[in-house]
């Protein structure tokens, strides 16, 4: 591999591993984060769940991008697509919380960083695996 795709797939692991930090312990123990959405008891924990399990699927698509950027860039390019519609939409969450929602709102804001630095992390991988492919 080059090192370009080296670049690549060091920057998608790094990436799934930050992903995989917030899944797993919501999949363990969601009652340890429920109250930062402003839930409770068992719905709250479902819910909670819910969000780690999501996670957990949405990183499917790094395995086949981490196992060769370069010629699997259309699983890069969904692994891309999926950040920018989560910081986004997060994004867009954030400016219409009404007044009053303080757990809310500090969550947003670590979600909308972690994203975000996700977002550059990954733009960087897509970046240089556009440079190996015109290179090939």
């Amino acid at each position: 591999m080059t090192k370009d795709g080296w670049i690549a797939r060091t920057a998608l692991v790094a990436v799934l591993i930050a992903n995989l930090s917030a899944a797993i312990p919501y999949v363990a123990r969601p009652g340890d984060y429920a109250a930062a959405f402003e839930l409770t008891g068992v719905p709250g924990n479902v819910a909670v769940r819910g969000l780690g399990i999501l996670f957990l699927m949405w990183a499917v698509p790094y395995v086949p991008a981490i196992f060769d950027p370069v010629r699997n860039r259309v699983a890069l390019a969904c692994v891309l697509a999926m950040q920018v519609i989560g910081l986004a939409g997060e994004s867009l969450m954030m400016v219409t919380l009404p007044a009053g929602h303080d757990a809310l709102r500090a969550t947003g804001l670590r979600f909308i960083v972690f994203d975000g630095i996700g977002l550059i992390v990954l733009g960087i991988a897509y970046r240089v695996t556009q440079h190996a492919t015109h290179n090939a």
